[in-house]
């Protein structure tokens, strides 16, 4: 009996660790596992949980894919071709799950809804503007700023969207769209253009001006120097004057001094140089009259030196004469 009890129990812990194994799962990175509590959806975040009692949700993007066409003002109609993809939005399941389901395919379930609510978009971005007023760009500015409305109504976030085309319907109106473009982008070239040329008309001027600055600052060194080396060769000379001058004093303070000696020593005559060569004439011509020239270099002591020269000769000659 007792091995009988031992046995069952043995095999309801094996049934048990069996059942355990089979209704545990792995939580795999890439998956948001759901669950439910109390009527409200909430994660999971266990590195385990019960298949049976959670909804695992695979957090890849689902490709979208819209083609929508709507009226412009004027009532013009124009095609748009939107292509994008989603995911589930961790923070708003309780949104996927009422608009998808409790589905492993909530996400693609959804994806078509949140393809309708794209279209009403691009719809009633088209009919606030005219036809040469819609651009890519707007478009997809105006489709980002509304983008929480998806997530909080369907529980699913835009991973990527992109225009694909944007386009009339009227092929006519494409055309003359695209003609007015073009003139567009020719009168814009040739605008641009113009601007090049004033832009270098600007830069040479500037060029020029700066280069005639340059000259003119540099006439301003050259004349500022020439200045310079004028006032220094006007020193220089007056240096020299000054000190000429100086030496002409000299020269004739010296030969007053001498002058003086002479006046008061008449006989020191003698010594001059114009009595020696007057005294060597003498020798050559002895019968005849003695003349003596001086040069205008040896009066230079004065009319009083050369009149007491003058009146010595005279009491020589006469002195001469009388023996």
């Amino acid at each position: 009996m007792e091995i009988v009890f031992g046995t069952a129990i043995g095999l309801i812990i094996v049934i048990g660790v069996g059942a355990v194994l089979f209704e545990l799962r792995v939580h795999q990175p890439d998956v948001l596992v759901l669950h439910e509590s109390k009527g409200r959806i909430g994660i999971r975040k266990g590195a385990f949980y019960p298949r049976h009692f959670s909804l695992s949700l695979k957090r890849t993007t689902c490709p979208i894919q819209v083609t929508t066409e709507a009226s412009a003002a004027g009532n013009i109609g124009v095609r748009v071709k939107l292509i994008g993809s989603i995911a589930p939005s961790p923070d708003h399941v309780q949104s996927l799950i009422r608009a998808g389901g409790w589905n492993s395919e909530a996400v693609a379930r959804v994806a078509d809804e949140a393809q309708v609510l794209l279209q009403g978009l691009v719809k009633e971005y088209a009919e606030r503007a005219e036809i040469r007023e819609l651009s890519s760009a707007g478009l997809l500015s105006y489709l980002n700023e509304r983008l929480s409305l998806i997530e909080e109504k369907y529980g699913v976030e835009l991973i990527t969207l992109a225009v694909q085309s944007l386009d009339p319907i009227d092929p006519e109106i494409a055309d003359a769209l695209r003609q007015q473009e073009q003139a567009r982008l020719m009168e814009q070239t040739e605008r641009l253009n113009q601007q090049a040329r004033v832009s270098a008309a600007k830069a040479k001027y500037q060029a020029d001006e700066e280069i005639a600055a340059m000259e003119h600052s540099l006439e301003l060194k050259r004349a500022e120097l020439k200045k310079e080396l004028l006032a220094q060769e006007s020193a220089l000379a007056q240096q020299r004057l000054e000190d000429d001058l100086a030496r002409n004093r000299l020269r004739l303070a010296f030969e007053r001094e001498e002058l003086e000696v002479l006046k008061s020593s008449p006989e020191l005559l003698m010594l001059t140089p114009q009595a020696a060569r007057l005294a060597e004439a003498s020798q050559n011509l002895k019968s005849a009259r003695t003349v003596v020239s001086l040069m205008p270099q040896e009066l230079g002591h004065g009319s009083e030196l050369f009149n007491l020269f003058q009146n010595l000769l005279q009491k020589a000659l006469e002195a001469k004469n009388e023996g």
